[in-house]
């Protein structure tokens, strides 16, 4: 089922799961994803479907095309994934800013008093370079202050599902031992898991951020009702790069 986060305004965003849309197959049925091999027409009414939840059209609405970077803009109008960016801040009120994820983090933020709104991607690379950071940073740009700055970390692949290698884990180490706490040792001492939205939320934390709620939903167990692509990667469901669907996740002031 969708995510509303508590400290955010619930009728102003949205971490929607992959129900409710017109695709079919293995993209059932919200996906996201232009990427994938879904009908472009199913993966259009379904962006159709999102914005009408906000009464909005998709001409009002900002994606990015994102990766793993920190790079994060500031949309002073409506762009269709014309941008590459991991980010995008706003204070137009007839914008919606969206993130499409399947595994990693998506991070919603507003400073409501302030009118100023941001989306984040955070994957562990991404955090890890600093995305949520760069996020915050234009928004403080763009008159939002810090204690008034409400985050939103939504469902995500959690700690029990997220088997790394010890050479992700010692390069995050290297960063600060104290990251040694958001890993737990596997069974063969060459795997462990990582809690990311853990490290997302300190992420926040370090850099001033104290109204913060996190989903703790896992995307990975079918059940949850959330697109995966690392369980989609393990049911041999990619033939292609790319080719998997992603849900998305969306504020608007």
């Amino acid at each position: 089922m969708v995510y509303i986060a508590a400290n955010l305004d619930a009728h102003k965003h949205c971490f929607f799961d992959a129900a409710g849309g017109v695709s079919g197959g293995k993209y059932m049925s919200l996906n996201t994803n232009l990427s994938s091999r879904d009908n472009p027409e199913a993966i259009r009414r379904n962006f159709e479907i999102i914005a009408a939840r906000f009464g909005k059209k998709t001409t009002d609405m900002v994606t990015v095309r994102q990766s793993v970077t920190d790079k994060a803009i500031y949309a002073d109008g409506p762009t269709w994934f014309q941008i590459a960016a991991d980010g995008a801040v706003t204070t137009d009120k007839s914008l919606l800013l969206g993130i499409k994820t399947a595994d990693c983090a998506p991070v919603l933020l507003a400073d409501y008093k302030h009118g100023v709104i941001g989306a984040a991607h955070a994957g562990w690379r991404g955090a890890y370079k600093g995305i949520v950071d760069n996020v915050v940073a234009i928004m403080l740009e763009h008159g939002a202050q810090k204690e008034n700055i409400a985050a939103a970390i939504g469902p995500c692949m959690q700690q029990p599902s997220f088997a790394v290698q010890n050479d992700m884990r010692q390069e995050l180490l290297q960063v600060s031992e104290d990251n040694a706490k958001f890993f737990e040792s596997g069974t063969d001492g060459v795997h462990f898991y990582f809690d990311l939205s853990g490290y997302v939320e300190d992420r926040l934390r370090r850099i001033g951020i104290e109204n913060i709620t996190n989903s703790r939903i896992d995307t990975y167990p079918p059940e949850n009702g959330y697109f995966s692509y690392r369980r989609n990667t393990h049911l041999n469901l990619i033939s292609v790069p790319k080719d998997y669907p992603t849900q998305y996740s969306c504020i608007q002031l």
